[in-house]
């Protein structure tokens, strides 16, 4: 029997393929393409539009193929999707059930990707998310907070040494890394243990939320030589009024404030971050104070969305009035600054 697994979405959702091939591999499943697949699994993200609209196309496509495989959902899938695609796919299996629960193998997957890959090892941290951000599907696809316990963590990159010699590099992930906790180990702490572990890498981690980078953190980052100094802290918008619609839970001064005290601990650090663009009721005017801020804040990078309304988050429920020429526009605006 072959397998074969298309990912959408976030490195989360591709840290989780990962994990599932060795679940199937451990079933017998070999590795296959699309034509010769058996199985075929779709990592679903129902976050974006953009990207269930792809799963949509995709499902339509494998039913008319033939021979039809068998067709497995698994993901971040809002019940709204489910509920559409559930008698268009074979089953959809919670993601619960192999999140977490199985160590990515050594050896290239039938995505094309490897989970220790020449250039970065995904290593899941913490899974779901509690902040409820008025646009964010999250929540409602991934469920509430959860960490996995800082020993496996560590088990898991002491187990797979030799695979972290040849790429070199660990990327932490998890919907908000900074709220990590498991037992007393806090994010800073878990950072510090593996800092610890013998041998050369660096360390990375995403996704941050500018209302918990501690100074614990920033202090952690600029005395070790192991933690990379490239940083990715969204900021959504530049306007205080959007930010407080968006349940942020920061102001743009706590924003600029973080990155003061960043920079001058950490003075050769890179930081990114992630825009929303056309937000309900978002002027000209408040959309200007982002470009604002994206001019004077001096990101070595920005990633620009534009806003589309997500089934059952806050946000849904106000009027989705900003035209998507509008949108578009703005987007543009913003990645033409770099």
């Amino acid at each position: 029997m072959k397998y074969h697994i298309i990912t959408y979405g976030c490195q989360m959702n591709k840290s989780d393929s990962e994990r599932l091939a060795t679940k199937l591999e451990k079933q017998k499943y070999q590795p296959g393409n699309i034509k010769s697949a058996d199985l075929v699994l779709i990592n679903v993200c129902s976050v974006r539009q953009s990207a269930i609209n792809r799963v949509y196309s995709k499902v339509e496509q494998l039913n008319s193929q033939k021979p039809k495989p068998r067709i497995v959902l698994t993901g971040c899938i809002l019940e709204k999707d489910r509920k559409i695609l559930k008698n268009q796919v074979n089953q959809i299996w919670p993601i619960a059930d192999f999140e977490e629960k199985a160590t990515p193998k050594d050896n290239k997957l039938s995505t094309g990707q490897e989970c220790f890959s020449e250039k970065e090892a995904f290593v899941p941290i913490m899974t779901g998310c509690d902040n409820f951000c008025s646009y964010c599907a999250v929540p409602y696809t991934r469920g509430r907070e959860k960490s996995r316990p800082a020993k496996e963590i560590i088990e898991e990159i002491k187990n797979r040494r030799s695979n972290l010699r040849q790429c070199g590099k660990i990327m932490f992930l998890g919907q908000n890394v900074n709220s990590y906790k498991s037992g007393r180990t806090d994010f800073p702490r878990l950072l510090k243990k593996i800092t610890e572990i013998p041998g050369k890498f660096e360390i990375n981690f995403m996704t941050s939320h500018p209302k918990d980078f501690s100074d614990e953190l920033i202090n952690l980052i600029s005395k070790s030589k192991k933690i990379s100094r490239q940083i990715h802290l969204p900021i959504q918008s530049g306007d205080n009024t959007i930010l407080k619609k968006m349940n942020r839970g920061y102001t743009v001064g706590h924003y600029r404030k973080l990155i003061k005290k960043i920079r001058k601990r950490i003075p050769d650090v890179k930081i990114s971050t992630d825009l929303i663009v056309g937000f309900p009721t978002e002027t000209e005017k408040q959309f200007q104070n982002t470009v604002k801020l994206v001019k004077e804040m001096d990101f070595c990078q920005i990633y620009v969305s534009a806003y589309s309304p997500r089934p059952g988050t806050a946000a849904a429920k106000l009027k989705d009035n900003i035209s998507s020429n509008t949108k578009k526009e703005r987007k543009t605006i913003l990645l033409k600054m770099f």
